[in-house]
Protein backbone atom coordinates (compact mmCIF):
# COMPACT_ATOMS: atom_id res chain seq x y z
CA UNK A 1 0.00 0.00 0.00
CA UNK A 2 1.60 3.27 -0.85
CA UNK A 3 1.81 6.00 1.88
CA UNK A 4 -0.97 8.89 1.26
CA UNK A 5 1.29 11.91 0.42
CA UNK A 6 -1.15 14.00 2.49
CA UNK A 7 0.14 12.40 5.82
CA UNK A 8 4.52 13.38 5.25
CA UNK A 9 4.42 16.73 5.94
CA UNK A 10 6.27 16.45 9.33
CA UNK A 11 9.08 14.51 7.72
CA UNK A 12 9.12 16.88 4.55
CA UNK A 13 10.57 19.36 7.22
CA UNK A 14 14.10 19.82 7.61
CA UNK A 15 15.80 19.71 11.18
CA UNK A 16 18.00 23.81 11.21
CA UNK A 17 19.88 24.84 12.88
CA UNK A 18 21.97 21.93 14.84
CA UNK A 19 25.74 22.31 13.82
CA UNK A 20 27.20 19.31 12.28
CA UNK A 21 29.97 17.56 14.60
CA UNK A 22 33.44 16.64 12.42
CA UNK A 23 34.81 13.58 12.97
CA UNK A 24 37.93 12.17 11.59
CA UNK A 25 37.20 10.17 7.96
CA UNK A 26 33.74 10.87 8.69
CA UNK A 27 31.20 13.35 9.21
CA UNK A 28 27.58 12.20 11.34
CA UNK A 29 25.37 14.91 11.33
CA UNK A 30 22.80 14.96 13.84
CA UNK A 31 19.87 16.71 12.44
CA UNK A 32 17.75 16.58 15.65
CA UNK A 33 18.01 15.17 18.68
CA UNK A 34 14.99 13.51 20.55
CA UNK A 35 14.86 13.65 24.27
CA UNK A 36 13.41 10.38 25.36
CA UNK A 37 11.81 9.35 28.82
CA UNK A 38 11.00 6.09 29.67
CA UNK A 39 7.70 4.95 30.79
CA UNK A 40 8.15 1.49 31.91
CA UNK A 41 8.84 -0.11 28.45
CA UNK A 42 7.42 2.79 26.33
CA UNK A 43 9.77 5.39 24.68
CA UNK A 44 8.26 8.91 25.00
CA UNK A 45 9.22 12.21 23.75
CA UNK A 46 7.80 15.79 24.65
CA UNK A 47 5.55 17.77 22.36
CA UNK A 48 2.96 20.27 22.51
CA UNK A 49 -0.56 20.18 20.42
CA UNK A 50 -2.02 23.34 19.10
CA UNK A 51 0.29 25.20 22.82
CA UNK A 52 -1.37 22.03 24.84
CA UNK A 53 1.70 19.67 26.55
CA UNK A 54 1.48 15.66 25.20
CA UNK A 55 3.79 13.23 24.78
CA UNK A 56 4.45 11.01 22.11
CA UNK A 57 6.04 7.08 21.56
CA UNK A 58 8.72 6.58 19.68
CA UNK A 59 7.15 3.89 17.37
CA UNK A 60 9.91 2.80 14.94
CA UNK A 61 7.47 -0.35 14.13
CA UNK A 62 4.68 2.06 13.12
CA UNK A 63 4.45 3.22 8.98
CA UNK A 64 2.72 6.65 10.17
CA UNK A 65 2.07 9.53 12.78
CA UNK A 66 -0.72 8.49 14.87
CA UNK A 67 -3.02 9.24 17.46
CA UNK A 68 -5.95 7.52 19.22
CA UNK A 69 -10.14 9.01 18.81
CA UNK A 70 -9.85 9.70 22.32
CA UNK A 71 -6.88 11.25 22.57
CA UNK A 72 -8.00 13.52 19.19
CA UNK A 73 -11.14 14.20 21.35
CA UNK A 74 -9.02 15.28 24.42
CA UNK A 75 -7.14 18.10 22.08
CA UNK A 76 -10.49 18.80 20.69
CA UNK A 77 -9.05 17.74 16.81
CA UNK A 78 -11.85 17.21 14.28
CA UNK A 79 -10.54 13.94 12.14
CA UNK A 80 -12.00 13.51 8.67
CA UNK A 81 -12.90 10.24 7.28
CA UNK A 82 -10.07 8.66 5.72
CA UNK A 83 -11.88 6.45 2.63
CA UNK A 84 -10.79 2.46 2.01
CA UNK A 85 -7.82 2.81 4.24
CA UNK A 86 -7.80 0.31 7.58
CA UNK A 87 -4.36 -0.71 9.34
CA UNK A 88 -3.75 -3.70 10.54
CA UNK A 89 -1.84 -4.19 13.90
CA UNK A 90 -1.55 -7.05 16.88
CA UNK A 91 -4.66 -5.96 17.63
CA UNK A 92 -6.37 -6.63 14.60
CA UNK A 93 -7.58 -4.83 11.60
CA UNK A 94 -8.67 -1.04 12.46
CA UNK A 95 -10.34 1.75 10.24
CA UNK A 96 -8.74 5.00 10.35
CA UNK A 97 -9.23 8.96 9.94
CA UNK A 98 -7.07 11.83 9.34
CA UNK A 99 -6.35 15.20 11.42
CA UNK A 100 -4.29 17.72 10.49
CA UNK A 101 -2.57 19.18 13.87
CA UNK A 102 -1.69 23.27 13.39
CA UNK A 103 0.60 24.02 16.07
CA UNK A 104 2.81 20.96 16.65
CA UNK A 105 6.09 20.98 18.36
CA UNK A 106 8.33 17.69 18.88
CA UNK A 107 10.63 18.51 21.38
CA UNK A 108 11.48 22.14 20.79
CA UNK A 109 11.17 21.82 17.18
CA UNK A 110 7.89 23.82 15.33
CA UNK A 111 6.08 22.17 13.01
CA UNK A 112 2.96 23.95 10.63
CA UNK A 113 -0.29 21.53 9.87
CA UNK A 114 0.91 18.09 10.36
CA UNK A 115 -1.17 15.24 9.73
CA UNK A 116 -1.80 12.25 11.91
CA UNK A 117 -3.96 9.44 11.25
CA UNK A 118 -6.35 9.09 13.80
CA UNK A 119 -8.15 5.16 14.98
CA UNK A 120 -7.08 2.05 17.40
CA UNK A 121 -6.13 2.02 20.79
CA UNK A 122 -4.23 4.35 23.36
CA UNK A 123 -0.75 3.54 22.81
CA UNK A 124 -0.12 3.44 26.26
CA UNK A 125 2.69 5.16 28.84
CA UNK A 126 -0.18 8.20 28.69
CA UNK A 127 1.17 9.21 25.42
CA UNK A 128 -1.08 11.13 22.74
CA UNK A 129 0.18 9.17 20.15
CA UNK A 130 2.70 7.26 18.30
CA UNK A 131 5.63 8.88 16.26
CA UNK A 132 6.28 6.47 13.08
CA UNK A 133 9.01 5.69 10.32
CA UNK A 134 7.50 9.14 8.20
CA UNK A 135 9.49 10.99 10.73
CA UNK A 136 12.33 7.96 11.41
CA UNK A 137 13.32 7.01 8.09
CA UNK A 138 14.66 10.33 6.51
CA UNK A 139 17.97 9.84 8.02
CA UNK A 140 19.92 7.08 9.82
CA UNK A 141 18.44 6.69 13.73
CA UNK A 142 20.81 6.40 16.56
CA UNK A 143 19.03 4.70 19.18
CA UNK A 144 20.69 5.14 22.91
CA UNK A 145 17.42 4.41 25.01
CA UNK A 146 19.45 3.70 27.98
CA UNK A 147 21.09 7.06 27.97
CA UNK A 148 17.66 9.00 27.06
CA UNK A 149 17.98 10.18 23.80
CA UNK A 150 17.36 9.17 20.10
CA UNK A 151 19.09 11.45 16.93
CA UNK A 152 18.34 11.32 13.36
CA UNK A 153 22.30 11.57 12.12
CA UNK A 154 23.28 12.28 9.00
CA UNK A 155 26.17 10.29 7.41
CA UNK A 156 28.50 12.46 5.26
CA UNK A 157 31.43 10.65 3.46
CA UNK A 158 31.35 7.48 5.67
CA UNK A 159 31.09 5.18 3.13
CA UNK A 160 30.86 1.47 4.87
CA UNK A 161 32.80 2.79 7.87
CA UNK A 162 31.14 1.13 10.58
CA UNK A 163 29.50 3.99 12.47
CA UNK A 164 30.10 2.84 16.36
CA UNK A 165 30.85 5.71 17.45
CA UNK A 166 30.39 5.09 21.30
CA UNK A 167 32.80 2.76 21.67
CA UNK A 168 36.52 2.39 20.67
CA UNK A 169 37.34 -0.95 22.52
CA UNK A 170 33.78 -2.86 23.10
CA UNK A 171 33.01 -5.52 20.71
CA UNK A 172 29.99 -4.72 18.30
CA UNK A 173 27.54 -6.66 15.94
CA UNK A 174 26.37 -5.79 12.34
CA UNK A 175 23.22 -6.99 10.91
CA UNK A 176 22.37 -6.44 6.84
CA UNK A 177 18.96 -4.27 7.18
CA UNK A 178 16.29 -4.51 4.65
CA UNK A 179 15.84 -1.32 2.15
CA UNK A 180 12.65 1.24 3.17
CA UNK A 181 10.26 2.65 1.06
CA UNK A 182 6.85 4.14 1.16
CA UNK A 183 5.39 0.76 0.41
CA UNK A 184 7.97 -1.49 2.67
CA UNK A 185 8.37 1.28 5.51
CA UNK A 186 10.06 -1.11 8.25
CA UNK A 187 13.35 -1.83 9.54
CA UNK A 188 14.04 -5.20 9.05
CA UNK A 189 16.25 -8.22 8.80
CA UNK A 190 16.89 -11.78 8.88
CA UNK A 191 17.46 -13.82 12.61
CA UNK A 192 17.61 -17.46 13.36
CA UNK A 193 16.13 -19.06 15.51
CA UNK A 194 17.06 -22.40 16.29
CA UNK A 195 18.53 -22.47 12.96
CA UNK A 196 15.31 -21.74 11.33
CA UNK A 197 15.15 -18.31 9.29
CA UNK A 198 12.69 -15.31 10.30
CA UNK A 199 11.68 -12.11 9.34
CA UNK A 200 12.97 -9.81 12.59
CA UNK A 201 11.16 -6.18 12.57
CA UNK A 202 13.01 -3.57 14.85
CA UNK A 203 9.87 -2.20 16.89
CA UNK A 204 10.33 0.32 19.73
CA UNK A 205 6.33 0.79 19.64
CA UNK A 206 6.40 -3.11 21.07
CA UNK A 207 6.92 -3.28 24.89
CA UNK A 208 8.25 -6.24 24.64
CA UNK A 209 10.05 -8.70 22.13
CA UNK A 210 7.93 -11.87 21.06
CA UNK A 211 7.71 -13.89 17.72
CA UNK A 212 4.34 -15.67 15.84
CA UNK A 213 3.24 -18.83 17.18
CA UNK A 214 3.79 -19.71 13.62
CA UNK A 215 7.58 -18.70 14.26
CA UNK A 216 7.77 -20.69 17.66
CA UNK A 217 6.70 -23.96 15.21
CA UNK A 218 9.31 -23.53 12.53
CA UNK A 219 11.68 -23.46 15.67
CA UNK A 220 10.19 -26.76 17.35
CA UNK A 221 8.41 -25.26 20.18
CA UNK A 222 4.30 -25.29 20.56
CA UNK A 223 2.25 -23.81 23.18
CA UNK A 224 2.24 -27.59 24.57
CA UNK A 225 5.95 -27.94 24.60
CA UNK A 226 8.03 -28.71 27.54
CA UNK A 227 8.83 -26.33 30.25
CA UNK A 228 6.39 -23.74 28.22
CA UNK A 229 4.21 -21.66 30.42
CA UNK A 230 1.00 -18.77 29.27
CA UNK A 231 2.38 -15.55 29.58
CA UNK A 232 -0.64 -13.47 29.46
CA UNK A 233 -2.73 -11.56 26.72
CA UNK A 234 -1.20 -8.50 25.11
CA UNK A 235 -2.77 -6.16 22.96
CA UNK A 236 -2.02 -3.39 20.01
CA UNK A 237 -3.90 -0.49 18.52
CA UNK A 238 -6.93 -3.11 17.96
CA UNK A 239 -9.30 -3.94 19.37
CA UNK A 240 -8.07 -7.82 19.66
CA UNK A 241 -5.94 -9.03 22.31
CA UNK A 242 -3.14 -12.28 21.28
CA UNK A 243 -2.38 -14.89 23.90
CA UNK A 244 0.82 -15.50 25.00
CA UNK A 245 3.71 -17.94 26.39
CA UNK A 246 7.17 -18.04 27.28
CA UNK A 247 9.55 -20.48 25.76
CA UNK A 248 12.82 -21.38 26.15
CA UNK A 249 14.87 -21.43 22.65
CA UNK A 250 18.38 -22.79 22.17
CA UNK A 251 19.65 -20.87 19.89
CA UNK A 252 18.98 -17.29 18.90
CA UNK A 253 21.45 -15.70 15.90
CA UNK A 254 20.88 -11.54 15.02
CA UNK A 255 24.10 -10.48 12.79
CA UNK A 256 27.38 -11.53 14.72
CA UNK A 257 25.44 -12.29 18.06
CA UNK A 258 24.74 -15.58 19.30
CA UNK A 259 22.56 -15.73 22.31
CA UNK A 260 21.85 -19.27 23.90
CA UNK A 261 19.08 -20.87 25.94
CA UNK A 262 17.33 -17.93 26.25
CA UNK A 263 13.83 -17.57 26.87
CA UNK A 264 11.61 -15.68 24.68
CA UNK A 265 8.00 -14.76 24.37
CA UNK A 266 5.70 -16.24 21.28
CA UNK A 267 2.08 -15.64 21.12
CA UNK A 268 -1.02 -15.64 18.66
CA UNK A 269 -0.64 -12.52 16.64
CA UNK A 270 -2.42 -11.81 13.53
CA UNK A 271 1.35 -10.75 11.72
CA UNK A 272 1.03 -8.36 9.01
CA UNK A 273 4.67 -9.25 7.38
CA UNK A 274 6.95 -10.39 10.11
CA UNK A 275 7.96 -13.22 12.07
CA UNK A 276 9.59 -11.93 15.24
CA UNK A 277 9.23 -8.13 16.95
CA UNK A 278 12.51 -6.60 18.37
CA UNK A 279 10.56 -4.33 21.15
CA UNK A 280 11.86 -1.55 23.39
CA UNK A 281 13.12 -4.34 25.90
CA UNK A 282 15.82 -5.42 23.05
CA UNK A 283 16.46 -1.74 22.14
CA UNK A 284 17.07 -0.69 26.20
CA UNK A 285 19.71 -3.47 26.20
CA UNK A 286 21.73 -1.96 23.39
CA UNK A 287 22.54 0.99 21.93
CA UNK A 288 21.52 0.44 18.30
CA UNK A 289 22.81 2.87 15.45
CA UNK A 290 20.01 2.30 11.87
CA UNK A 291 22.41 3.16 8.79
CA UNK A 292 19.78 3.34 6.86
CA UNK A 293 22.16 4.79 4.40
CA UNK A 294 24.40 1.96 4.26
CA UNK A 295 21.88 -0.87 4.44
CA UNK A 296 22.77 -1.79 8.02
CA UNK A 297 22.70 -1.93 11.68
CA UNK A 298 25.19 -1.58 14.29
CA UNK A 299 24.76 -2.39 18.08
CA UNK A 300 26.29 -3.00 21.54
CA UNK A 301 25.33 -4.93 24.28
CA UNK A 302 24.66 -2.71 27.16
CA UNK A 303 24.18 -5.34 30.11
CA UNK A 304 20.87 -6.24 32.07
CA UNK A 305 18.53 -8.97 32.36
CA UNK A 306 16.97 -8.63 28.90
CA UNK A 307 19.06 -10.71 26.85
CA UNK A 308 22.41 -12.93 28.15
CA UNK A 309 24.63 -11.88 25.12
CA UNK A 310 28.22 -13.33 24.14
CA UNK A 311 29.08 -10.48 21.33
CA UNK A 312 31.26 -11.70 18.68
CA UNK A 313 34.66 -10.08 18.73
CA UNK A 314 34.79 -6.40 16.54
CA UNK A 315 35.46 -7.06 12.34
CA UNK A 316 36.91 -3.81 12.36
CA UNK A 317 37.82 -0.41 13.89
CA UNK A 318 34.92 2.09 14.55
CA UNK A 319 34.38 5.47 13.16
CA UNK A 320 36.68 7.71 15.21
CA UNK A 321 34.30 10.36 17.38
CA UNK A 322 30.79 10.96 18.43
CA UNK A 323 28.16 13.76 17.37
CA UNK A 324 28.21 14.57 21.11
CA UNK A 325 32.13 13.07 21.49
CA UNK A 326 30.51 10.22 23.72
CA UNK A 327 29.98 12.55 27.06
CA UNK A 328 27.25 11.84 29.38
CA UNK A 329 26.40 15.37 30.50
CA UNK A 330 25.20 16.42 34.68
CA UNK A 331 22.21 18.43 33.49
CA UNK A 332 18.77 17.32 35.96
CA UNK A 333 16.66 16.04 32.67
CA UNK A 334 20.22 14.12 31.25
CA UNK A 335 19.69 12.34 34.64
CA UNK A 336 15.88 11.98 34.76
CA UNK A 337 15.67 10.50 31.50
CA UNK A 338 19.09 7.55 32.63
CA UNK A 339 16.83 6.69 35.46
CA UNK A 340 13.60 6.09 33.97
CA UNK A 341 15.43 4.15 31.25
CA UNK A 342 16.81 2.18 34.75
CA UNK A 343 13.68 2.20 35.89
CA UNK A 344 12.21 0.18 33.01
CA UNK A 345 14.65 -2.65 33.27
CA UNK A 346 13.63 -2.76 36.97
CA UNK A 347 17.02 -1.72 38.20
CA UNK A 348 15.83 0.60 40.50
CA UNK A 349 18.59 1.13 43.00
CA UNK A 350 20.31 2.76 39.98
CA UNK A 351 17.27 4.51 38.99
CA UNK A 352 16.50 5.94 42.09
CA UNK A 353 20.45 7.79 42.34
CA UNK A 354 20.25 9.25 39.10
CA UNK A 355 16.30 10.54 39.42
CA UNK A 356 18.11 12.05 43.30
CA UNK A 357 20.97 13.70 41.49
CA UNK A 358 17.90 15.12 39.09
CA UNK A 359 15.88 16.18 42.08
CA UNK A 360 18.90 17.61 43.59
CA UNK A 361 20.20 19.58 40.42
CA UNK A 362 16.30 20.74 39.74
CA UNK A 363 14.11 20.73 43.18
CA UNK A 364 11.12 22.91 41.90
CA UNK A 365 10.64 20.10 38.69
CA UNK A 366 7.76 17.85 39.67
CA UNK A 367 8.48 15.57 36.66
CA UNK A 368 11.69 14.31 38.43
CA UNK A 369 10.25 13.72 41.91
CA UNK A 370 6.87 11.44 40.42
CA UNK A 371 9.65 9.44 38.45
CA UNK A 372 11.58 8.52 41.70
CA UNK A 373 8.43 8.14 43.47
CA UNK A 374 7.46 5.21 40.35
CA UNK A 375 10.60 4.20 40.91
CA UNK A 376 10.62 3.77 44.80
CA UNK A 377 7.59 2.07 44.74
CA UNK A 378 8.39 0.18 41.68
CA UNK A 379 11.19 -0.92 44.40
CA UNK A 380 8.99 -1.79 46.80
CA UNK A 381 9.66 1.47 49.20
CA UNK A 382 6.18 2.73 49.35
CA UNK A 383 6.63 5.38 52.11
CA UNK A 384 9.71 6.99 49.90
CA UNK A 385 7.39 6.75 47.19
CA UNK A 386 4.40 8.54 48.88
CA UNK A 387 6.83 11.39 50.02
CA UNK A 388 8.25 11.70 46.64
CA UNK A 389 4.22 11.94 44.88
CA UNK A 390 3.85 14.40 48.34
CA UNK A 391 6.16 16.61 46.96
CA UNK A 392 5.24 16.35 43.55
CA UNK A 393 1.59 17.68 44.73
CA UNK A 394 3.09 20.56 46.78
CA UNK A 395 5.02 21.83 44.21
CA UNK A 396 1.68 21.01 41.37
CA UNK A 397 -1.33 20.81 43.38
CA UNK A 398 -3.40 19.00 40.92
CA UNK A 399 -1.11 16.54 38.98
CA UNK A 400 -2.90 14.05 37.47
CA UNK A 401 -0.60 11.16 37.74
CA UNK A 402 0.69 11.59 41.07
CA UNK A 403 -2.61 11.78 42.15
CA UNK A 404 -3.29 8.48 40.72
CA UNK A 405 0.34 7.11 41.70
CA UNK A 406 -0.92 8.00 45.43
CA UNK A 407 -4.14 6.47 45.69
CA UNK A 408 -2.82 3.23 44.20
CA UNK A 409 0.26 3.39 46.96
CA UNK A 410 -3.46 4.37 49.42
CA UNK A 411 -4.85 1.55 48.05
CA UNK A 412 -2.41 -1.25 48.24
CA UNK A 413 -2.72 -0.36 51.96
CA UNK A 414 -6.40 -0.61 52.20
CA UNK A 415 -6.71 3.14 53.35
CA UNK A 416 -9.58 3.08 51.17
CA UNK A 417 -10.67 6.51 52.61
CA UNK A 418 -7.14 8.41 51.59
CA UNK A 419 -7.26 6.45 48.33
CA UNK A 420 -10.80 7.31 47.38
CA UNK A 421 -10.21 11.03 47.74
CA UNK A 422 -6.86 11.24 45.73
CA UNK A 423 -9.08 9.71 43.49
CA UNK A 424 -12.04 12.21 43.17
CA UNK A 425 -9.08 15.14 43.21
CA UNK A 426 -8.19 12.92 40.07
CA UNK A 427 -11.56 13.23 38.88
CA UNK A 428 -11.93 16.71 39.04
CA UNK A 429 -8.70 17.34 36.50
CA UNK A 430 -8.98 14.66 34.42
CA UNK A 431 -10.28 15.44 30.88
CA UNK A 432 -13.10 13.35 30.09
CA UNK A 433 -11.41 11.08 27.76
CA UNK A 434 -8.57 10.41 29.67
CA UNK A 435 -6.87 6.96 29.11
CA UNK A 436 -5.85 7.07 32.89
CA UNK A 437 -9.84 7.07 34.27
CA UNK A 438 -9.33 2.83 33.83
CA UNK A 439 -6.72 3.11 36.06
CA UNK A 440 -8.82 5.05 38.27
CA UNK A 441 -11.88 2.76 37.64
CA UNK A 442 -9.47 -0.22 39.10
CA UNK A 443 -8.37 1.59 41.89
CA UNK A 444 -12.13 2.79 42.87
CA UNK A 445 -13.04 -0.63 42.62
CA UNK A 446 -9.95 -2.47 44.83
CA UNK A 447 -11.48 0.51 47.23
CA UNK A 448 -14.97 -1.05 47.05
CA UNK A 449 -15.99 2.29 45.60
CA UNK A 450 -18.08 0.31 43.11
CA UNK A 451 -20.46 3.05 41.95
CA UNK A 452 -17.44 5.56 41.45
CA UNK A 453 -15.60 2.70 39.69
CA UNK A 454 -18.33 2.58 37.27
CA UNK A 455 -18.57 5.78 36.27
CA UNK A 456 -15.11 5.84 35.50
CA UNK A 457 -15.98 2.73 33.34
CA UNK A 458 -18.69 4.31 31.83
CA UNK A 459 -16.79 7.26 30.44
CA UNK A 460 -13.24 5.48 29.12
CA UNK A 461 -15.68 2.78 27.49
CA UNK A 462 -17.08 5.70 25.81
CA UNK A 463 -13.76 7.20 24.75
CA UNK A 464 -12.20 4.04 24.08
CA UNK A 465 -14.18 1.92 21.25
CA UNK A 466 -11.42 -0.03 19.48
CA UNK A 467 -8.86 -0.75 22.10
CA UNK A 468 -7.90 -4.09 23.32
CA UNK A 469 -8.45 -3.17 27.08
CA UNK A 470 -12.08 -2.37 26.39
CA UNK A 471 -12.99 -6.59 27.36
CA UNK A 472 -11.34 -5.98 30.64
CA UNK A 473 -13.32 -2.98 31.05
CA UNK A 474 -16.57 -4.15 30.32
CA UNK A 475 -15.89 -7.18 32.76
CA UNK A 476 -14.91 -5.41 35.50
CA UNK A 477 -18.12 -3.04 34.87
CA UNK A 478 -20.26 -6.11 34.95
CA UNK A 479 -18.98 -7.03 38.44
CA UNK A 480 -18.96 -4.10 39.74
CA UNK A 481 -23.06 -3.96 39.13
CA UNK A 482 -23.21 -7.46 40.21
CA UNK A 483 -22.05 -6.86 43.71
CA UNK A 484 -24.18 -3.00 43.89
CA UNK A 485 -27.22 -5.54 42.72
CA UNK A 486 -27.88 -2.86 39.91
CA UNK A 487 -28.62 -2.22 36.29
CA UNK A 488 -28.50 -6.32 35.95
CA UNK A 489 -29.63 -6.15 32.22
CA UNK A 490 -26.84 -4.39 31.80
CA UNK A 491 -23.98 -6.01 33.61
CA UNK A 492 -25.56 -8.83 31.78
CA UNK A 493 -24.80 -7.47 28.67
CA UNK A 494 -21.03 -6.46 29.46
CA UNK A 495 -19.74 -9.70 30.46
CA UNK A 496 -21.60 -11.74 27.69
CA UNK A 497 -19.59 -8.51 25.05
CA UNK A 498 -16.61 -9.03 26.65
CA UNK A 499 -16.61 -13.19 26.41
CA UNK A 500 -17.45 -12.81 22.88
CA UNK A 501 -14.11 -11.12 22.73
CA UNK A 502 -12.27 -13.55 25.00
CA UNK A 503 -14.43 -16.39 25.79
CA UNK A 504 -12.52 -18.65 28.36
CA UNK A 505 -11.66 -15.75 30.56
CA UNK A 506 -12.72 -17.46 34.35
CA UNK A 507 -13.06 -14.27 35.97
CA UNK A 508 -15.43 -12.68 33.25
CA UNK A 509 -18.02 -16.30 33.59
CA UNK A 510 -17.29 -15.88 37.26
CA UNK A 511 -18.76 -12.25 37.20
CA UNK A 512 -21.45 -13.47 34.81
CA UNK A 513 -22.08 -16.29 37.27
CA UNK A 514 -22.58 -13.58 39.85
CA UNK A 515 -24.83 -11.69 37.77
CA UNK A 516 -26.87 -14.54 36.74
CA UNK A 517 -27.32 -15.12 40.92
CA UNK A 518 -28.51 -11.80 41.44
CA UNK A 519 -30.93 -12.53 38.77
CA UNK A 520 -32.28 -15.41 40.62
CA UNK A 521 -31.09 -17.51 37.30
CA UNK A 522 -29.50 -20.45 39.23
CA UNK A 523 -29.05 -23.21 36.48
CA UNK A 524 -27.11 -20.48 34.69
CA UNK A 525 -24.51 -19.49 37.61
CA UNK A 526 -24.23 -22.93 38.34
CA UNK A 527 -22.60 -23.72 34.87
CA UNK A 528 -20.68 -20.36 34.90
CA UNK A 529 -19.15 -21.26 38.59
CA UNK A 530 -18.72 -25.05 37.18
CA UNK A 531 -16.39 -23.41 34.41
CA UNK A 532 -14.27 -21.50 36.52
CA UNK A 533 -13.97 -24.25 39.38
CA UNK A 534 -13.27 -27.12 36.39
CA UNK A 535 -10.23 -24.57 35.76
CA UNK A 536 -9.56 -23.12 38.58
CA UNK A 537 -10.57 -25.50 41.96
CA UNK A 538 -8.92 -22.48 44.30
CA UNK A 539 -11.81 -19.48 42.51
CA UNK A 540 -12.98 -19.01 46.09
CA UNK A 541 -15.71 -16.18 45.08
CA UNK A 542 -17.19 -19.38 42.58
CA UNK A 543 -16.92 -21.57 45.06
CA UNK A 544 -19.09 -19.79 47.27
CA UNK A 545 -21.33 -18.40 44.46
CA UNK A 546 -22.37 -22.09 43.65
CA UNK A 547 -23.17 -23.12 47.75
CA UNK A 548 -25.20 -20.27 47.35
CA UNK A 549 -27.24 -21.26 44.23
CA UNK A 550 -27.23 -24.72 45.82
CA UNK A 551 -28.48 -24.02 48.58
CA UNK A 552 -31.16 -21.99 47.39
CA UNK A 553 -32.18 -24.81 45.15
CA UNK A 554 -32.60 -26.81 48.33
CA UNK A 555 -29.36 -28.92 48.00
CA UNK A 556 -28.20 -27.98 51.35
CA UNK A 557 -25.34 -30.00 51.79
CA UNK A 558 -24.18 -29.73 48.44
CA UNK A 559 -24.18 -25.96 49.34
CA UNK A 560 -22.72 -25.97 52.85
CA UNK A 561 -19.69 -28.14 51.33
CA UNK A 562 -18.93 -25.07 48.50
CA UNK A 563 -19.30 -22.37 51.02
CA UNK A 564 -16.81 -24.75 53.55
CA UNK A 565 -14.17 -25.12 50.70
CA UNK A 566 -14.29 -21.45 49.76
CA UNK A 567 -14.36 -20.10 53.61
CA UNK A 568 -11.21 -22.55 53.70
CA UNK A 569 -9.49 -20.65 50.83
CA UNK A 570 -10.36 -17.04 51.69
CA UNK A 571 -11.04 -16.49 55.27
CA UNK A 572 -13.83 -13.86 55.63
CA UNK A 573 -15.74 -14.50 51.96
CA UNK A 574 -19.21 -15.22 54.08
CA UNK A 575 -18.93 -11.77 55.91
CA UNK A 576 -17.84 -10.46 52.65
CA UNK A 577 -20.63 -12.13 50.91
CA UNK A 578 -22.96 -11.47 53.08
CA UNK A 579 -22.49 -7.62 53.30
CA UNK A 580 -23.15 -7.85 49.48
CA UNK A 581 -26.09 -9.43 50.29
CA UNK A 582 -25.58 -12.34 48.60
CA UNK A 583 -27.87 -14.37 50.84
CA UNK A 584 -28.39 -18.34 50.68
CA UNK A 585 -31.96 -17.94 51.41
CA UNK A 586 -34.28 -17.91 48.95
CA UNK A 587 -35.12 -14.11 46.97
Amino acid sequence: MRAPTVLVALSAVGFGGLCPQVLAGCKLNTMAALPVTMDGLKPRVPAKINGADAWFILDSGGLWNMMSPAAAAQFKLSPRPFKGLQLQGVGGVFDVSAVNVKSFNLAGLPFTDVKFLVGGSEPGGGAAGLLGQNLLRIWDVDYDLANGVVKLVKPVDCADKPLVYWTQTQPYSMIKINGTSDREPHTGATLYINGAAAKVWFDTGASLSFMTLHTAARAGIKPDSPGVVEAGVIGGLGRDGAKTWIATFADFKIGDEEIHNTRLRFGDVRSGDFDLLLGADFFLSHHIFVATSQGKMYFTYNGGPVFNLNPQPAPAAPAEGSPDEGVQTSDAADFARRGTALAARHDFVRAIAELTRACELKPDEPQYFYERGMAHSGNGEASLAGADFDQVLKLRPNDLLALVARARLHAEAHDHPQAIADLDAADRVAPKEADVRLQMADLYDSSNAFSSAISQYDRWIAAHEVDSRRAVALASRCRDRAMLNQELNKALVDCNSALDLYSHENAWLESRGLVHLRRGDLNSSIWDFNAVIKSDPHAFWALYGRGVAQMRKGKTAEGQADIKAAEALHPGITAEATERGFSSSPQ
